[in-house]
Parts: structure tokens; C-alpha cells; sequence
């Protein structure tokens, strides 16, 4: 995982996403620059987002535990013409990720769109952006293809 070049000022969310206790370990693991998620400690389903009930069993003992933040890319698209709050924002690019975990996940991912293909690997680094640091994807050139 990597941590996006920092800017002289941290980019401020027009809507930033809400924090709550349950989601914290969520948000430090991403100031720390790792990807968290939970763990259903009865049936050890992951799940992400991260959920206080395991989808699964129903169990609600759970567990935090870090991701790799390295995947594959399943699918993609442009945002050309965003919402309102977000327009100032577009082109960008979302895309769904494979982790190598085993969860899928939305997301956004730096990079040119005739750079992206599926099947390519990419890794999760942190966007430095204020109240709360978000994450994208990028392409994982340290990688080969599998």
C-alpha cells in the first residue's frame, strides 16, 4: 500500500463520508495507511464494507483485520458527468476491485483510462484528503501478470 504524494494542503471533502465508533478502526487504519476491514469471528466471512453484523450467519462478534490493499481490477468506468457536490471532481474513474482477500470492493483508481484493462493488478494507496483520508487504487507495476 502506498500513500498518495503529499500536497501542501490535504484536499478538503465537499462530503465527507460519516464517522461513528463502529467505523474508527476503519478510519485510523487509513490515516496509518493500511485498508481494515472485519471478520466474523463464528463463520470467518469477511465482508466490505466493513459491517457490525456478519452478513452470512448473523453472528455479531467480529474482529478488525488489515487487507494487503493489493487486487485485481474486475471492471471499470468514467464518471464524466457527476453529481452536483462531485462535478468539480469529474473525469474520474471508479472501478471494482478483486482483492487478493477474496472481497471485492468499489472504489476510485488513479490512473489513464488506456491504462486499465481488466485482469490488471493494482494496489490501494491513501488519498490525502481532510477530515478523513479516503483510498483509490492505482497500477501495481511491481507485479506480473497471473
Amino acid at each position: 500500500m502506498t500513500t498518495a504524494e503529499p500536497s501542501a494542503a490535504a484536499e478538503t471533502l465537499a462530503y465527507p463520508p460519516r464517522r461513528t465508533e463502529f467505523t474508527e478502526p476503519f478510519w485510523g487504519g487509513l490515516a496509518a495507511g493500511v485498508l481494515r476491514t472485519t471478520r466474523c469471528a463464528g463463520c470467518a466471512h469477511l465482508t466490505f464494507p466493513p459491517k457490525p453484523i456478519c452478513p452470512e450467519c448473523w453472528g455479531s462478534e467480529l474482529e478488525w483485520i488489515d487487507l494487503g490493499g493489493r487486487g485485481t481490477l474486475y471492471s471499470y468506468t468514467e464518471v464524466s458527468v457527476a453529481p452536483a457536490t462531485f462535478a468539480g471532481e469529474a473525469p474520474y474513474v471508479l472501478c471494482l476491485v478483486d482483492l487478493d482477500e477474496g472481497i471485492r470492493c468499489l472504489s476510485r483508481i488513479d490512473a489513464p483510462w488506456d491504462a486499465l484493462r481488466p485482469d490488471l493488478r493494482v494496489r490501494m494507496r491513501v488519498r490525502e484528503t481532510e477530515p478523513v483520508r479516503l483510498f483509490e487504487f492505482e497500477v501495481d507495476d511491481s507485479e506480473e501478470i497471473r
